[in-house]
């Protein structure tokens, strides 16, 4: 039995940079970091007692005979892309799915963490953000850009860059104070489920190229941000203001990032205390961060008590093997 344990990430720089269609021209890079909610996979091999051959519990059961009759794409294209069969799996989370946290990215990441494993292989970080790129991209045909899979396969607070088949990982070197700073700055708020991402990647996506003017701005904001962490004389309430011009930008590219109800949120945390914020993921809905001085966080939660308050902490481990017991098994 695997189980692995992959964090959530939250990323508030360069989103849109990093579509292949954009940064294989023009180059990318995005801000992000990765945060104390996971989701967790157990594999194991299922014992041959039953009619069916595979399990695979997430918001529903499969129970199959063939690898080809499951419904779920990533697990269909992964067994099938790494040659598994005759499989228990099993699918948990501390956050919803179509939330705006890369959840999608995180279970493909920690699915193929659990296989290599499970097959006596060590897959290092990079192998499993290229393998979950190719899983979600390529075999499940689904738009969207490709910082996800490469923050939560490792972990921390990095600067992400995309040039061609070039993708660079660097972490923020700050020092613990200051992250911690940061990290009590930030307040995440649910705001109920987006639409499918995909489906606003995809409108994203077919308009790249009529906004490159403001995709070259938002990527110009990863270098300001991160100039404002590692310069230890900058107030991090830049860092909030940063914030809020890069949703300026991005609630620009397509009117399906943002709606009435969620400008309305925005406006009201603005109006009480907030220096900044955005909207996590490809938009729509989900999870609203924003940037608060600690005097003003308890009236912006009293303000907004009508989201899901949800306390988080920065994490740097990324995608790993919670739990190993091989087994001698044959197919």
């Amino acid at each position: 039995m695997i189980i692995t344990k992959t964090p959530f990430r939250m990323s508030f720089f360069g989103g849109g940079t990093d579509y292949p269609d954009y940064y294989n021209e023009h180059g990318g890079s995005v801000l992000s970091t990765t945060f104390d909610k996971y989701c967790y996979v157990t594999v194991r091999h299922l014992p041959r007692f039953f009619e069916y051959t595979s399990q695979v519990s997430y918001a529903k059961i499969e129970r199959v005979k063939r690898v080809d009759e499951i419904e779920h794409p990533a697990v269909r294209e992964a067994m099938k892309y790494l040659d598994m069969h005759e499989l228990q799996i099993s699918y948990d989370a501390d956050l919803p799915a179509r939330s705006g946290l890369g959840t999608s990215s995180s279970f493909a990441v920690g699915l193929l963490n659990a296989f290599h494993a499970l097959k006596g292989q060590y897959a290092d970080k990079m192998k499993l953000a290229r393998e979950a790129i190719y899983l979600e991209r390529e075999l499940c045909r689904e738009d969207g850009g490709v910082q996800d899979q490469v923050a939560v396969a490792f972990g921390g607070l990095n600067r992400i860059d995309f040039n061609n088949d070039s993708i660079s990982v660097q972490p923020v070197v700050i020092s613990k104070e200051r992250k911690q700073q940061l990290n009590d700055n930030l307040m995440l708020f649910f705001t109920g489920f987006a639409r499918f991402s995909k489906e606003i990647a995809r409108e994203q996506k077919a308009k790249l190229h009529n906004r490159l003017a403001e995709l070259g701005e938002i990527k110009s904001l990863v270098d300001d941000a991160e100039e404002i962490l590692r310069t230890k004389s900058a107030s991090l309430n830049e860092f909030g203001h940063l914030l809020d011009y890069t949703w300026k930008l991005k609630r620009g590219i397509t009117k399906s990032i943002s709606n009435d109800a969620l400008d309305d949120i925005y406006a009201c945390a603005m109006k009480n205390g907030a220096l900044g914020g955005k909207l996590l993921g490809a938009g729509g809905g989900g999870f609203f961060v924003f940037y608060a001085e600690k005097e003003h966080q308890k009236k912006l939660r009293e303000v907004l008590s009508e989201l899901l308050y949800i306390p988080f902490s920065f994490e740097n481990e990324g995608s790993r093997i919670l739990y190993y017991r091989p087994e001698d098994y044959e197919v």
